[in-house]
């Protein structure tokens, strides 16, 4: 008797079946789950965006008056600001850090802008210049002590958002300078444009600016690829050849004049310059960068996605407004957005390659 010849084969089960079985089910649903992540890893922009085309069709159908020019005008203009700091925020957050000095910074720059004009008698343009080197010296500060006395990013920033603002409220002694006293750049941001039944305030053009600029340093320079290689792992950027420290203290930097911006736009959007604002900028900022698709974690996200995080902040709060939800609930619900939103980056970031 032979007994290497080969055993019979048997017959395949109902439930092996390629089309009649749970687990054909199961694996489908893991194989698009699957090419989904892999999506979403690659193109971290296309959630988001998807979010806010459905948010804006659904507030449009709950309340026509959404989708009208005026009002639309309004989300640009309210959230033009938070966009411009989300824009600092993202650069710090690409490099695993996170800064807390924000609203601060920009409150404080704006103070310093007003006053250098009002109190110090400077003319207009050379008062907004020192403002946003001022500005930009308080990012570097940031920077300096994360980068040479080697502190963690959040109590670095963490102490010099009591600082700032306590700086803020010395230099300001806690009052409102009214942009009818400062001179006519200070406020110029705020002045608008009118495209038929749309009105496009200069600073909501600064801001935009401001996206391309950085779009094309974080994309297309070698700086934009060493602050990506920084976030996504510092040891071996490091051993790669890149500077980190050099690049970590010029992403805080950079950051820091982008808020002094910020708080010129904010001048223009209040038409004064307030010491008593900018409580929720810090949060604000790091939820348009969450919310656009950045890791917290480092190495993934962008600017275009930080710019669509803001508007969906911006179109939430007005269609809920516009809804007749109240302002407690407002706030639920960006929180909720949030938590979504870093639930996914977790199921992202265990993409297999």
């Amino acid at each position: 008797m032979n007994t290497d010849s080969p055993s019979p084969i048997a017959p395949p089960r109902a439930d092996d079946s390629p089309g009649s079985g749970s687990d054909f089910e199961t694996r489908h649903a893991d194989t698009v789950g699957a090419r989904l992540q892999h999506l979403l890893h690659a193109r971290p922009t296309l959630g988001p965006l998807a979010v806010l085309i459905v948010a804006i069709g659904a507030f449009s159908v709950m309340n026509p008056r959404f989708f009208s020019a005026p009002n639309l005008s309004l989300v640009l203009a309210q959230v033009t600001v938070i966009a411009a700091l989300a824009l600092g925020q993202t650069l710090v957050i690409l490099t695993a850090g996170i800064d807390l000095s924000v609203g601060a910074i920009a409150v404080f720059s704006s103070i310093l802008m007003a006053s250098l004009a009002t109190k110090a008698g400077l003319a207009g343009p050379l008062a907004l210049v020192l403002g946003l080197v001022l500005g930009t010296a308080m990012g570097a500060l940031n920077g300096f002590l994360v980068t040479r006395i080697k502190l963690p990013p959040f109590i670095v920033t963490l102490g010099t958002l009591a600082i700032f603002f306590s700086l803020n409220s010395v230099i300001s002694k806690s009052e409102t300078v009214r942009g009818a006293d400062m001179p006519v750049v200070m406020t110029w941001t705020g002045t608008t444009i009118p495209i038929g039944g749309f009105r496009l305030t200069y600073g909501s053009i600064i801001m935009l600016t401001l996206v391309m600029l950085c779009l094309y340093a974080t994309r297309s320079t070698a700086w934009g690829k060493h602050v990506y290689a920084t976030g996504d792992d510092v040891e071996a950027a490091r051993f790669a050849g890149i500077r980190t420290n050099r690049v970590l203290f010029s992403v805080y930097t950079v950051a820091g004049l982008l808020y002094a911006i910020g708080g010129w736009i904010l001048i223009g959007r209040l038409a004064s310059a307030s010491p008593n604002v900018g409580a929720d900028y810090n949060l604000d900022s790091i939820t348009a960068v969450v919310l656009g698709g950045a890791s917290l974690f480092g190495g993934r996200g962008g600017v275009l996605g930080t710019l669509i995080g803001a508007l969906i902040v911006g179109v939430f709060r007005n269609g809920l407004q516009l809804a007749g939800v109240e302002v407690v609930w407002q706030g639920f619900a960006i929180g909720l957005l949030v938590l979504v939103a870093v639930s996914l980056d977790q199921w992202i970031r265990k993409v297999k390659s």
